[in-house]
């Protein structure tokens, strides 16, 4: 892939309407090779809209996309090979078996003969398709529907990996095997994936980008958004020791370290204590360290920073803030337009 450029998707200032609803305001990013993003946001946000333009399924109105250099508009067949696109609702013919649909599209794909063969038995094994790869597609379940749709998308090794919601449908077994798979991309293609599952996007991706209204309201990686949003990180500890000078000698291993609540004592001596900080490392380490030598007995330490859901409430939640009074939704009104956009 020399000849793929340190961005492969490259989105400036892009605009789609729908009449009067304004589906994708003045939206820009980069997604970096080998890059996995995270695209979220409510329904209505633009998501659904945003994958189909960069696909060149679907034009925008104003502003550009490039696709590992080339832009979608004027070179939209050119563009379209280098990525692999699943859809939400990923249209599969009823009666071709799964080896035969995965040769059909390798054909289209352009596939060389001599290399398609092997690649398909390679995608039904990362797929966990291989004991299906002689069943017809009208006969599968969602689950292995799914499946089929992320082999396609794959199959011809594309620069670019687009997936709607991957892992709708799937049981946890198979939502592993599709995140193993998923993380197996990072480094060889750029993946941007949209999904409503956000303990998926925060354990597959790199950087997470919230839309609502059309618009990106957050963008970074799931601890700095954490960050960003809350401005603290949340350690509890449980320990034992004279407890009265805890919050000077917190202060004494990090300055920015205080202690924001303290359990009562235990039978066995041991109180639990909340600590917050504002420093952008990890001070687990020195927590474990520091604590002991000043003459407290750590039983256990955990970090307890804000889940992925949190950000995402908080982040749409100030983007709609941030708006103009009649922009806001009246209350007890859906924040989400109902079209799927």
């Amino acid at each position: 892939m020399a000849d793929i450029p340190d961005n492969t998707i490259e989105v400036s200032n892009l605009v789609k309407t729908y009449g009067s609803l304004t589906a994708v305001n003045n939206l820009s990013f980069t997604v970096k090779r080998g890059e996995i993003v995270g695209l979220l946001g409510p329904n209505g946000a633009g998501k659904s809209t945003t994958m189909r333009i960069l696909t060149g399924y679907l034009p925008a109105n104003a502003g550009s996309v490039r696709i590992c250099g080339l832009p979608v508009a004027s070179h939209p067949e050119a563009t379209r090979r280098h990525i692999g696109y699943m859809p939400e609702n990923n249209p599969l013919p009823e009666d071709l078996r799964v080896s035969e649909y995965l040769w059909f599209r390798g054909r289209l794909k352009e596939m060389p003969r001599a290399k398609l063969r092997a690649r398909i038995d390679e995608v039904l094994e990362l797929c966990d398709l291989k004991r299906n790869r002689h069943r017809i597609l009208g006969r599968l379940s969602k689950g292995n529907r799914q499946r089929v749709g992320i082999a396609e998308a794959i199959l011809a090794e594309p620069a670019v990996i687009i997936m709607d919601e991957p892992t709708i449908g799937l049981d946890p077994h198979q939502i592993i095997i599709v995140r193993n798979l998923i993380a197996s991309l990072r480094g060889r293609m750029s993946v941007i994936i949209s999904s409503h599952i956000l303990p998926e996007i925060e354990e597959t991706c790199d950087r997470v980008l919230i839309i609502n209204g059309g618009r990106i309201v957050a963008s970074g990686s799931p601890a700095d958004l954490r960050r960003e949003m809350f401005g603290h990180t949340t350690y509890r500890v449980e320990l034992a020791g004279d407890t009265t000078r805890l919050a000077a000698d917190l202060t004494a291993l990090d300055p920015t370290l205080r202690l924001s609540g303290l359990g009562e004592l235990g039978p066995d001596g041991f109180a639990t204590a909340t600590l917050l900080t504002e420093a952008p490392e990890d001070l687990g380490e020195k927590l474990l360290l520091g604590l002991p030598a000043r003459g407290y007995r750590v039983r256990s330490l955990g970090h307890a920073h804000p889940s992925l859901e949190d950000v995402f409430l908080a982040a749409t939640r100030r983007s709609w803030d941030a708006r103009l009074p009649d922009q806001k939704p009246t209350e007890g009104a859906s924040r989400a337009p109902l079209p799927k956009v």
